[in-house]
């Protein structure tokens, strides 16, 4: 039986698995409940690549590779780039009380 060699096995992308309106919400959601602001970015980055960053950079006016650098790992955009590419994804965030309050 032959081996697999790892340097021939295709690298994982979420944004592989983001192919509905559905599933990116999902993401989103998850990232949300991390409570990781890193974690977040990302998330929003990998929906972004998902739909195609061209497209993106497009609908929100914002240049594709400035795009790609405000959504990497390690990145910090301000949140008016955050709320623009939120929206041209097709998606909203919202907030929610974290516990309910005693009577």
């Amino acid at each position: 039986m032959a081996k697999t060699k790892i340097s021939d096995l295709k690298k994982f992308d979420v944004a592989d698995l983001l192919d509905s309106d559905e599933a990116m919400a999902e993401y989103l959601n998850a990232a949300l409940e991390d409570d990781d602001p890193a974690f977040l970015i990302t998330a929003i980055g990998d929906i972004a690549r998902a739909q195609g960053m061209g497209k993106i950079a497009d609908k929100t006016g914002l240049g594709r590779e400035s795009l790609y650098k405000s959504f990497r790992e390690d990145a910090s955009p301000k949140f008016d780039t955050v709320q623009r590419v939120v929206s041209a994804l097709g998606l909203k965030l919202t907030v929610q009380p974290a516990t309910e309050r005693a009577a």
